[in-house]
């Protein structure tokens, strides 16, 4: 069973999410913790989110005080939902939120059954429930329900004293070709990525960047990959270094072969139900497009978004280090696509979504926020990696830090396009 847990300051937007769910007919409410029950056993949004009120009132320094957990269990395995209940009471109990208000969902809109958790990290005493140990302590605790339920357990790669510790290219600190090879000789035993655009996202965290070459070698068609490492603001500051000098899987034909068995391993990877969803989750609870991104970085998740010169967006891109799997938004679902976050982010989008649901909890306080909560402001990406993880790798990434900068990587249609746009505007140059 895999769990994620999203945190934010959007409590409306996370019970509407499952709201959603719930008008739609693939989901139900299996619990409500601390909630008083209506008598006809239905909830409105705006009810449920006046049972936090008191809650959120206390404390209003915390900048996100809303935890939206999902607990995922194998698509084998064949829970009750009574088993739902007795699971989720006993991983919020140990998770330190036996005594909060929470509302227990189930979804089955996904081959994978599974329920999301909606709750407030602040008691009715004003203080914050810790979270600074909640990943692993989460995954010790998955991993006990397992057991005890007969669960299929979560496909994991132990950690080997052996493996590569992969760290982003300085480019100031010399012999640049070394560290790119560091990375780009063993990226592909770790991660699943289907074209060349997946894996330029990927290379991105590390400050590296690949680009296809073509020529003639004898009078035939001769395809071929060289790599830059890049400064802080994502543009070229190395000479190309040839793929040959990175061994055979950093060469085009073997990162060939590589996109399509990955195509294949992803088709059935039960991780993408899972990163669907999470990803949906942070698109309503988060404010902006900066807090989505970071939102997902908590939880292990980095997301690439590629812009024209116009600056809409033609181009979504998620690495899942949790599976260690880069998807492209629409491969993931079409409500994921670049079209849905262009206009998702625009500011009249926002500011007509932030006023429909001021209106929909009239005289509802939100959440409180105030940026002198320094520790929450800084978790990210970094901290995630760092914490103890007892059954994972994660340690395989070091010094990720932040929001993942926008990167470079680009699919093929993705960069037909682009390329459209640079010659129309050559065109419209040459007129003038």
């Amino acid at each position: 069973m895999i769990a994620k847990i999203g945190k934010g300051e959007n409590l409306y937007g996370a019970i509407s999410y499952n709201q959603k769910k719930i008008d739609s007919e693939n989901g139900q409410v299996l619990l409500l913790n601390k909630i008083p029950e209506t008598l006809d056993n239905t909830y409105s949004a705006s009810y449920l989110h006046q049972r936090f009120e008191p809650y959120l009132s206390t404390n209003i320094r915390t900048e996100k005080p809303v935890r939206h957990i999902s607990l995922n269990p194998d698509p084998a395995d064949k829970v009750s939902d009574a088993q739902f209940i007795e699971m989720a009471q006993e991983y919020m109990e140990r998770m330190g939120y036996g005594n909060q208000p929470y509302i227990v969902y189930k979804h089955n809109d996904i081959e994978r059954t599974h329920i999301h958790i909606v709750t407030v990290c602040v008691g009715i005493d004003g203080k914050k429930i810790s979270d600074s140990y909640d990943h692993p302590q989460s995954m010790a605790i998955c991993r006990d329900l397992e057991q005890k339920y007969n669960l299929m357990p979560a496909t994991e790669k132990q950690r080997t004293g052996n493996e590569q510790a992969f760290r982003p290219v300085d480019y100031r600190a010399g012999d640049v070709k070394s560290q790119i090879a560091s990375v780009v000789r063993y990226l592909p035993k770790y991660y699943q990525y289907q074209s060349i655009g997946a894996y330029n996202a990927l290379l991105s965290l590390f400050n590296i960047t690949a680009e296809e070459v073509k020529g003639e070698l004898h009078g035939q068609p001769k395809n071929g990959l060289v790599y830059f490492a890049l400064n802080e603001q994502k543009e070229k500051a190395s000479n190309p270094f040839k793929a040959s000098l990175f061994g055979k899987h950093a060469g085009l034909d073997e990162l060939q072969n590589h996109f399509k068995q990955a195509k294949e391993k992803m088709k059935g990877d039960p991780a993408r139900a899972i990163l669907k969803n999470t990803i949906e989750a942070a698109m309503h609870t988060a404010t902006n497009e900066a807090d989505f991104k970071k939102q997902l970085t908590e939880q292990g998740i980095n997301t690439v978004v590629r812009r024209n010169d116009e600056g809409r967006i033609y181009g979504m891109t998620f690495i899942d280090h949790e599976s260690r799997t880069v998807w492209n938004g629409s491969a993931l679902d079409k409500n994921l696509s670049a079209n849905v976050f262009n206009d998702w982010w625009k500011d009249a989008a926002v500011e007509q979504r932030q006023t429909i649901e001021q209106n929909s909890t009239t005289d509802l306080p939100a959440a409180g926020k105030n940026n002198a909560d320094e520790k929450e402001e800084t978790h990210g990406l970094f901290d995630f990696l760092n914490k103890e993880q007892p059954t994972d790798d994660f340690g395989l990434i070091d010094g990720l830090g932040g929001l993942l900068p926008e990167a470079q990587g680009e699919d093929y249609e993705e960069h037909a396009f682009a390329n459209r746009m640079k010659k129309k505007k050559k065109r419209r140059g040459r007129q003038q």
